[in-house]
C-alpha cells in the first residue's frame, strides 16, 4: 500500500510544488520514498498547464536541493475524487482549507490539514498560513521556503506514525 499526499495552494506553481519537492527529497532521505507518493494541485485552474514558478525552482536551487520534479511540473487543479484517494491533503492557508472542505462536501475531511499545523513553532505563534510569495521579491520566496521547510519534520513524523499503524 502506498501512502498518498497531495499539497494544495492557489495555482499550483509556487507553494504547493515547493513543498511537494521538499517532501519527495525528505522521504527519499528517510528511506520512505517507495512507500509514499507526493503530488500537488491548486484550488484554481487559472495556472493549469503552467510550469512551476521559476522563483520557486530558484529558491530550492539556492538552498542546495536537487530537482525533484520541478522542471517537469505542470500546474493542475485538484479534483473532488482526489480527496478520497489521498491519505493526507496539505493546504497552504485557511482559504485553501475552506475551499477543500467545500469541495469535499459531506465527505470525511480529517485528513485535510494546514501545512504549518505540523510546525510546533507556527502552532505556538498561532500563525498557520504559509505566506504567498507570488507578488513578492526573492525574500518572499525565501520566507515561504523557510515556512515550508519547518513543517517537513512534523509531516514526516505524521507519515511514519500512519505507516506504522
Amino acid at each position: 500500500m502506498t501512502y498518498r499526499i497531495c499539497v494544495v495552494c492557489t495555482g499550483n506553481i509556487c507553494r504547493s510544488p515547493m513543498l511537494e519537492f521538499l517532501l519527495r527529497e525528505a522521504l527519499d532521505d528517510a528511506g520512505l520514498a517507495d512507500r509514499v507518493s507526493v503530488d500537488s494541485a491548486g484550488v484554481s485552474a487559472e495556472e493549469a498547464g503552467n510550469r512551476a514558478d521559476s522563483r520557486t525552482l530558484a529558491v530550492l536551487a539556492r538552498q542546495g536541493h536537487d530537482d525533484w520534479g520541478g522542471r517537469a511540473h505542470r500546474a493542475r487543479r485538484i479534483e473532488r475524487s482526489w480527496l478520497d484517494e489521498r491519505d493526507l491533503v496539505l493546504a497552504a492557508d485557511a482559504g485553501h482549507l475552506r475551499a477543500l472542505h467545500r469541495l469535499a462536501g459531506d465527505r470525511h475531511t480529517d485528513h485535510i490539514r494546514l501545512i504549518r499545523s505540523f510546525d510546533p513553532d507556527a502552532v505556538a505563534a498561532g500563525d498557520l498560513d504559509v505566506d504567498d510569495p507570488w507578488y513578492g521579491s526573492t525574500a518572499a520566496f525565501d520566507r515561504t521556503y523557510a515556512e515550508l521547510r519547518a513543517a517537513v519534520p512534523g509531516i514526516l513524523a505524521h507519515v511514519r506514525a500512519a505507516l506504522d499503524a
